[in-house]
C-alpha cells in the first residue's frame, strides 16, 4: 500500500561520453534512496543515465539548456540534470550550473567543482537541483505550483560558488557561477583533471621510445659520467628544467595546442587564456611524470649495467649511491631532449588524444575546422 502511494519521479542524468558517463552511474546507484529520504516518503525516484554527446559542437550554455530541454520534452523526462566536462561560461562568469524549473531541467559544469573530490561534490549538486527542480509535494500528493526551493546547502557547502545573472530570454531562471580567485583556481584544477595528464606518457610511444633509447645509450658512456660527476648541483637543476621546459614548448607549439581566437571581446580571451594555462599544465604534469619515470628507469638500468671498477678508473670517483642518483639525474635530462625530437614522429591527433579529454578534443576539433574553412 505504501509503495503504490509513493509518487514516482523519473529523473535522468544525460551525460557527455567518457569521465561524466562514468560519474553519472556512480551518482544513479546512490541518488534515490537520498532523494527519497529528503523529499519524503510521498516521492519515489527513479534515476537513468544517458550518456549522449549534447554538447558537440556548441559550448554556449543557452544552446545547451535548449537542447536539454528538446530531448527532455522528446523522451517526457520528468527531471534532466545534465553533466558535462567542458568548462562553461555566461556574461564573462564561470557557470555552474543553470536551472530551468519551468522546464524541469539543470546543466552542470563538471571542471568548475574543481579536482579533487569530484564524485561528492557533483552528488552534493545533483541532489540539491534535483530537490529543487522537483519541488515540495501539496497535501494531496500532487506537485505545488510554482515552488523553487532555495539552494542556500548547495550555495554554503561549496562556496566560492554565487548566483550568477540570467538574461530574459533565457530558458535558465536560476544560475550560480563560481567568483573570485578561488572559482577560477577551482575551473583549472577541474579542467586539468578532466584532461587527465597523467595519459599524456603511454600516449606518447614514439617520443617514449626515443627517451627511453637515448637513456640507454647515456647511462654506459664514460663523457656522460665525468660529467655528471663534475657538475655543481646548480647545473644539473638548470639541465632538468631546461629539459623539461623544451619538452613542454616542443609538445604545445609542434602539435599545435595553443589556443588562438579571432574574436577580441574580452570574453573569449578571457576563455583562451583559461584553456592555454589548463594546456600548460596539462602538459607539464605529463612531463614531469615522465621525468620522474626516466629517473627510475635510469637508475635501475644503472644499477645492472655499470661496473664500479670501470666507472671509478674513468672518473676518478666511486660508484656509490650518490653517484648513482647524479648519473640517473643528468641522464633524465638527457633522455628528455630526445624524448623531445621523438615526438615530432608523434601525429598532432596522436598528441591531441594523449593531452585532452574527449569533449576538449571534439571542441578543439570543431575550431580548427572553422578556422580552415
Amino acid at each position: 500500500m505504501q509503495a503504490s502511494s509513493q509518487v514516482a519521479t523519473v529523473v535522468v542524468l544525460l551525460a557527455d561520453p567518457d569521465a561524466p558517463t562514468v560519474i553519472a552511474k556512480r551518482l544513479a546507484r546512490a541518488l534515490p534512496a537520498l532523494l527519497a529520504e529528503k523529499s519524503g516518503r510521498q516521492r519515489r525516484f527513479d534515476v537513468e543515465v544517458v550518456s549522449r554527446p549534447f554538447t558537440a559542437g556548441a559550448e554556449d550554455p543557452s544552446t545547451l539548456m535548449r537542447r536539454i530541454v528538446e530531448d527532455g520534452r522528446a523522451e517526457n523526462w520528468d527531471i534532466v540534470v545534465a553533466l558535462t566536462d567542458l568548462p562553461l561560461h555566461s556574461h564573462r562568469r564561470r557557470l555552474v550550473v543553470d536551472l530551468s524549473h519551468e522546464h524541469r531541467t539543470a546543466l552542470l559544469s563538471l571542471p568548475s567543482l574543481g579536482g579533487w573530490r569530484l564524485p561528492g561534490k557533483a552528488r552534493r549538486v545533483v541532489e540539491e537541483a534535483v530537490l529543487s527542480l522537483a519541488g515540495p509535494l501539496s497535501p494531496g500528493g500532487e506537485q505545488a505550483p510554482d515552488s523553487r526551493p532555495p539552494l542556500s546547502p548547495f550555495v554554503g557547502r561549496l562556496a566560492p560558488i554565487r548566483p550568477g545573472p540570467v538574461d530574459e530570454e533565457e530558458l535558465a531562471d536560476l544560475r550560480y557561477v563560481a567568483d573570485g580567485p578561488r572559482g577560477y583556481v577551482k575551473l583549472l584544477v577541474g579542467m586539468v583533471r578532466a584532461n587527465r595528464p597523467w595519459r599524456l606518457v603511454p600516449g606518447l610511444s614514439k617520443a617514449l621510445a626515443a627517451a627511453l633509447a637515448t637513456g640507454a645509450i647515456a647511462t654506459v658512456d664514460d663523457t656522460v659520467w665525468n660529467l655528471a660527476t663534475s657538475l655543481s648541483t646548480p647545473r644539473p637543476v638548470v639541465a632538468t628544467v631546461g629539459s623539461v621546459g623544451l619538452m613542454i614548448g616542443w609538445l604545445i607549439v609542434d602539435a599545435n595546442l595553443w589556443h588562438r581566437t579571432a574574436d577580441g571581446s574580452p570574453e573569449a580571451r578571457q576563455r583562451a587564456g583559461l584553456y592555454n594555462t589548463s594546456t600548460v599544465v596539462t602538459v607539464s604534469i605529463g612531463v614531469l611524470v615522465c621525468y620522474v619515470g626516466l629517473m627510475v628507469i635510469n637508475f635501475v638500468w644503472a644499477l645492472f649495467m655499470l661496473n664500479g671498477h670501470v666507472f671509478a678508473s674513468a672518473t676518478q670517483h666511486p660508484l656509490n649511491a650518490q653517484n648513482y642518483c647524479t648519473l640517473s639525474w643528468f641522464v633524465a635530462s638527457i633522455a628528455t631532449v630526445g624524448g623531445a625530437l621523438g615526438s615530432g614522429l608523434e601525429s598532432d591527433e596522436a598528441i591531441r588524444a594523449a593531452a585532452y579529454s574527449t569533449r576538449e578534443q571534439e571542441r578543439r576539433h570543431m575550431l580548427l575546422g572553422e578556422h580552415d574553412g
